[in-house]
């Protein structure tokens, strides 16, 4: 009877989430940074926040109190072709909503809305120290928010798509860009991206 208390109580504790970094064994993790030369969003990061993808800003992210250790989301971690680096069980899977809007998948839970496209991602690391490219059909494109506050952004990402339905109404007012990878360590973002 106490061997197996023991046992259930071990098997118990290793279940408890921990703040732990994850590393990654394959594939690689990365952060994106635009290119656009002689634009506002020329090296702005890309940040998850509110379900959706900015550049400039900061990510928006959740640390259970239980975990120890666990701390804020200070950058946007990317792994593999369409997911974030997280530390929640399930993951967090980035897609193209019915919209346009490149977003990610709530905690715990992998529904995308009816519509939404999960391939076409695709990344690629960069050789011999160079940036690499993270890209999906034909490309992202920056459009502007009506934000002022400071440390808010003041760009949503989408797919570069002249359907979509972007803030403001006008996808001519939409910037493309080059979605620059820049290789991580392997740590994971956060414990979930929300």
């Amino acid at each position: 009877m106490k061997f197996f208390t023991l046992a259930t109580l071990a098997a118990a504790a290793s279940a408890l989430p921990s703040a732990k970094p994850r590393v990654a064994s394959s594939p690689e993790s990365f952060s994106v940074v635009a290119a656009r030369s002689a634009s506002p969003i020329h090296f702005l990061t890309l940040n998850a926040a509110n379900s959706h993808f900015y550049l400039g800003g900061k990510p928006s992210s959740y640390c259970p109190e239980q975990v120890p250790g666990c701390t804020e989301a200070t950058q946007t971690v990317l792994i593999g072709d369409n997911a974030l680096n997280v530390a929640v069980p399930g993951g967090q899977q980035i897609y193209v909503d019915p919209t346009g809007a490149l977003s990610f998948t709530t905690p715990h839970s992998g529904y995308t809305p009816p519509g939404s496209t999960t391939t076409g991602f695709k990344y690629e690391a960069g050789k011999n120290g160079t940036l690499g490219h993270w890209s999906f059909g034909n490309g992202f494109m920056a459009c502007p928010v009506n934000s002022t506050a400071p440390g808010k952004p003041h760009y949503q990402v989408y797919a570069a798509r002249n359907n979509a339905t972007v803030p403001g109404g006008n996808v001519k007012q939409c910037l493309g860009f080059d979605a620059m990878a820049v290789k991580g360590n392997g740590t994971v973002g956060a414990w979930e991206y929300i």
